[in-house]
């Protein structure tokens, strides 16, 4: 595997990463919830997997049940065009979405990933505006420490300053950004009652925002609760229960994105749930096939599809070529299977277990903070993370983490044990005293 090592490097392009950068390891086998890596050194690692690959493999490696999915479907198609066409996983998977998130949500387009999802909930947020008389609503509102994703529109609502605005002027659209929500405070993984006076101050902020710019916006735009990739903040439902009430106030839609917090990782089944509301579209992602393909849904209510049916376009202006990819929807269809109230509960006992496991880190002098929601564990630290340093530690005690800023932090498959819940915060915290000192 060194050669293969050795192959990739200067070829590969890798996330957010120099191609003469560090080498990455090479993967020998994944199953269960453990991943057998080597390093450029030839170091064999066995270790748990505490990011569910970017928080997808939610069911782990090799699943027998998403294995016999795809397999079956693979021995009927793989994959045919959507246009004109229809098959039955992608009709069982959408009925599934529908049955499973907020009752308004009745109507569902298959995307390729999560930030094409993000795309596609824009452009039907402007022609909902443009359908119902309001043409000249082309702008969004979003929240600073947001982050929804690498194509060009997504970027246009992620934070920016801290994301990735300013280095793409004239591509990326000028949208109106609230500040980021005043943190949640969580006790166990679970999110407490908030009453902070900063809560109302930025609630009053946000309903000054919209009302003043009402006749220019199609949409809010909001990660609920958690934002993920922007800095894994926690911020209370009541902020989300603002927004809806300023949405509908102002004929706005709300969009939620669950690409990172859908189908249970913070203890709800969708996050939304934590502040008793419907968005009007909902981007789903990521956990979908349960890490096995790419795939993405935007839901939206009746309200919204109505309105674009009867435009002159009559049809939501989006058509990836792999659309609704067979494949794809038959092992998330299969994945949804396995999210039972079982799972749930397991979440709720890995939340618990999580705020153990990473209790002692915050007696560390580099750790800020240590919070915790759902299956969820972060570690703030005061400056950044040395983020190839800490990786390999964690990897020394049998763990694989990929820290980003100054945050180091886990998202692990819901079919991970108390033992090696465990085993995670151990190994986050070893490895934060042992490179951050």
């Amino acid at each position: 595997m060194t050669g293969l090592l050795e192959r990739d490097r200067g070829l590969l392009w890798h996330p957010y990463a120099p191609l003469d950068g560090p080498s990455p390891y090479a993967v020998h086998d994944a199953s269960g919830t453990r991943l057998d890596l080597e390093a450029t050194d030839g170091t064999r690692f066995s270790a748990i997997d505490a990011m569910s690959s970017w928080w997808c493999a939610v069911h782990g490696y090799r699943h027998p049940v998403l294995d016999a999915a795809i397999h079956d479907q693979a021995d009927r198609f793989s994959h045919v065009m959507f246009g004109g066409l229809t098959h039955e996983p992608a009709v069982r998977l959408a009925e599934e979405l529908v049955r499973v998130t907020p009752a308004r949500l009745q109507h569902v387009f298959l995307a390729d990933s999560g930030s094409v999802s993000v795309e596609v909930a824009l452009k039907l947020a402007v022609q909902y505006q443009a359908a119902t008389g309001h043409p000249g609503r082309r702008r969004f509102v979003a929240v600073r420490g947001g982050y929804h994703g690498d194509t060009t529109g997504a970027m246009g609502v992620c934070d920016p300053v801290d994301g990735m605005h300013a280095l793409f002027p004239g591509l990326v659209s000028d949208q109106l950004f609230l500040p980021r929500p005043p943190a949640a405070r969580t006790d166990h993984g679970k999110l407490l009652p908030e009453a902070d006076p900063a809560v109302d101050a930025w609630i009053t902020e946000a309903e000054e925002l919209v009302a003043a710019h009402a006749d220019t916006v199609a949409a809010i735009v909001v990660e609920p609760v958690l934002q993920g990739a922007g800095g894994m903040h926690v911020y209370p439902p009541r902020c989300l229960a603002a927004l809806r009430r300023i949405a509908d106030r102002h004929d706005v839609l709300l969009v939620a994105d669950e690409i990172a917090t859908g189908f249970g990782r913070t203890g709800a089944p969708f996050a939304v749930e934590h502040a008793g509301v419907e968005p009007d579209v909902l981007c789903l992602g990521k956990a979908l096939t349960g890490g096995y393909l790419t795939l993405a849904a935007v839901l939206c209510s009746g309200r919204v599809a109505e309105a674009v049916t009867r435009s002159p376009q009559r049809a939501l202006l989006h058509g990836p070529t792999f659309m609704a990819n067979p494949l794809a929807c038959a092992v998330a269809a299969a994945s949804l299977s396995l999210l039972t109230p079982a799972v749930t509960d397991r979440v709720a006992e890995i939340g618990r277990e999580l705020s153990t496991a990473l209790a002692p880190a915050a007696e560390l002098p580099a750790v800020r903070e240590v919070r915790v929601l759902g299956a969820v564990g972060v570690v703030e630290l005061t400056g950044p993370v040395d983020v190839g340093a800490v990786t390999r530690a964690a990897l020394e005690r049998g763990v694989w983490v990929r820290p980003f800023r100054n945050l180091v932090y886990t998202m692990p498959p819901y079919i991970t044990g108390p033992d090696e819940i465990a085993a995670i915060g151990a190994a986050v915290t070893g490895a934060i005293a042992q490179v951050h000192r």
